[in-house]
């Protein structure tokens, strides 16, 4: 599979889309080529914007999925950028590319800032009829069982290795429409010296498995509560 992730610093934290990638290949045996179109600090009409960097990826790529994320913290949910997600979705299907829409996690200090991030997903899915992969509801769902999980960098709002990890998940189990319960326990961290280097092996870093599990639990329970079926 070829997917493209379009976004910014939320996107390409700890290497996330190399992390889906190495789940996906665990999970469906199949290789998947993950690239980044990610620019930080910036949103849906960043991209929309910059229409023929998005563009050319899209026509001539080779793209099975795009996932698109949105500037998150302040959450730009302006009626502005929803309609820039919209083109967003357009933009792929004109291209043959699945879109799917990934839903932010709210800042650590504004919790309550999660269900304008919700609201903003969901009426863009039912208005283009892209998929959601709820990576917001997940998150909220792990830290309601414990306020001190560690998905957050530093910052309190970009994402840590787990967090990442937890991201890649959600995809994975998007768009594989397939349990997560069994995947590994791997990620990489962005500010480890030790796995900064180029080659993959360098990049690597094994996670806590009982934290992981948790992550993967989280994510089972939350698809099924939202009623996400399996690929189509």
């Amino acid at each position: 599979m070829n997917i493209l992730f379009v976004g910014n610093s939320h996107t390409f934290f700890n290497d996330m889309p190399r992390t889906f990638a190495r789940l996906w290949e665990a999970q469906t045996g199949e290789t998947a080529r993950p690239i980044m179109l990610c620019h930080g600090g910036q949103g849906f009409t960043y991209h929309v914007r910059e229409y023929f960097e998005l563009r050319f990826d899209l026509l001539f790529g080779g793209f099975d999925v795009a996932v698109f994320q949105q500037k998150a913290h302040p959450f730009a949910g302006s009626e502005e950028e929803f309609e820039a997600g919209k083109k967003l979705a357009e933009l792929s299907r004109k291209g043959g590319v699945k879109p799917v829409f990934a839903m932010t996690w709210a800042e650590k200090a504004h919790p309550e800032n999660q269900a304008k991030m919700d609201g903003f997903h969901r009426r863009l899915s039912e208005e283009t009829g892209a998929c959601l992969s709820p990576v917001g509801p997940v998150w909220q769902r792990v830290l309601a069982k414990d306020p001190d999980f560690p998905l957050y960098f530093a910052d309190g709002e970009h994402a840590s290795v787990y967090g990442d990890y937890l991201i890649a998940v959600t995809h994975c189990r998007l768009l594989s429409g397939q349990s997560c319960l069994d995947l590994p326990a791997v990620g990489c961290d962005f500010f480890d010296p030790e796995k900064q280097g180029i080659r993959e092996a360098e990049t690597i870093t094994t996670l806590d498995e009982e934290k992981c599990w948790i992550i993967r639990l989280a994510v089972e329970e939350t698809f099924a509560e939202m009623g996400i079926g399996e690929r189509k």
